[in-house]
């Protein structure tokens, strides 16, 4: 990426501050981040003071919104979205604007753009989905994958699992529900998670980026727990706590 510019979306979520920190460790011209929470722009301005990284204020769901974001860049990372299941269900339209719409909004701005190369960020959930959230995001998927083939947009996806570490993932609360002296609560034992850590997912997103075309999705194989043996190895960690399924 040295001497290139690039849009990230979502820029202020937990993978957008820790791919943009990765960033700047490359010779890169500008990073330009757009996300619609001004106070977490701010606060990531004030933790990486680079004159490199630019921040617009904006919405994936207003096209008018990415355009001017997206004007000049080579690359974008498309990781704005809303991800958290129980809300899916009770607020199946706001995925869909956000996460269907917002991604074709993107993908219309980067034709009018001629951005040289996007990559869409998925999620395991995709896969035979069961919720809103993954059905929005298989949708997106199948957007990516269309715009690909039929108009020869240089875009590819990836798709992962469960982020160790990110805003709203099973591990923090978890771990904040032991340090508190909470029982944790377990839908399903022996249900299944693929792990990654956050540097593992910076890490995929790069490697599409060198190595994918268009149309391709990349997933990474990664290690696996049931709920079960999570629960168990925490429980090790803080020991004497209570346990709801």
């Amino acid at each position: 990426m040295n001497a290139k510019s690039i849009l990230v979306t979502g820029g202020t979520g937990s993978f957008g501050v820790t791919f943009i920190k990765r960033a700047l460790d490359f010779k890169v011209s500008e990073i330009r981040c757009l996300s619609r929470d001004e106070l977490k722009q701010e606060q990531l301005r004030e933790m990486l003071p680079d004159p490199r990284l630019k921040f617009y204020l904006g919405d994936v769901r207003d096209f008018d919104s990415i355009v001017p974001a997206l004007e000049g860049m080579d690359f974008v990372f498309h990781a704005a979205a809303l991800k958290q299941v129980p809300f899916s269900e009770q607020f199946p339209n706001e995925y869909i604007k956000t996460n269907v719409l917002g991604s074709k909004n993107l993908i219309l701005a980067m034709q009018r753009c001629k951005t040289t190369k996007g990559v869409f960020l998925s999620t395991d959930k995709a896969v035979e989905p069961v919720n809103m959230m993954g059905m929005s995001k298989a949708v997106m998927e199948k957007l990516v994958c269309s715009a690909a083939k039929l108009e020869k947009l240089p875009v590819c996806l990836t798709r992962y699992g469960n982020v160790m570490g990110s805003r709203g993932s099973v591990l923090p609360k978890f771990i904040h529900a032991l340090k508190s002296d909470e029982p944790l609560r377990v839908t399903q034992l022996d249900m299944t998670r693929f792990m990654m850590s956050l540097t593992d997912s910076v890490n995929l997103v790069l490697h599409a980026l060198e190595t994918g075309e268009s149309g391709d999705l990349f997933v990474r194989k990664a290690p696996a727990s049931s709920m079960q043996a999570l629960v168990h190895a925490l429980k090790l960690i803080y020991p004497k706590r209570k346990l709801k399924s």
